[in-house]
């Protein structure tokens, strides 16, 4: 049998650092909810971080919801997760209609939205001078 080369596993080794160091070490509160809409299949995640910016709080989770039943189950899933760490949110806006369902949790907030409403109000649009983190959909939160 064969080993893998010593160099190979430097590169693999320092490609993965690189990816994992591009982007900071987000609040666990954060990495929950980030996790909690991954397991309910959000799609194009994204977190903005303001805290360099005059906004209200210090950071924007952003995801979209094919429909909305996916909608409620996104913004469900983070607010059960969070509250298994007791954290709640202090406001919930937009739950019944779906379009748009804003979770505050005063240092973050926690957009879920419909794909028409992402594009109308375009938040990443508004906020294009805070920090852009997107999240793959595919790996765990670090």
């Amino acid at each position: 049998m064969t080993q893998p080369s010593p160099r190979r596993t430097t590169r693999a080794a320092k490609t993965a650092t690189k990816t994992t160091a591009s982007r900071p070490r987000l609040p666990k509160a954060i990495q929950i909810a980030i996790e909690a809409a991954q397991g309910k299949k959000a799609m194009d995640l994204v977190v903005l971080d303001l805290r360099k910016s005059d906004a209200f709080t210090d950071f924007f989770v952003i995801a979209t919801g094919a429909n909305p039943r996916q909608v409620h189950a996104i913004a469900d899933g983070v607010e059960q997760a969070l509250k298994a760490g007791h954290v709640r949110p202090s406001n919930v806006e937009g739950y019944q209609r779906a379009e748009w369902v804003l979770l505050d949790y005063f240092d973050f907030v926690v957009h879920v939205f419909s794909p028409a409403a992402r594009g109308f109000y375009g938040l990443e649009r508004l906020w294009a001078t805070a920090k852009h983190i997107p999240i793959d959909e595919d790996a765990p939160a670090s």
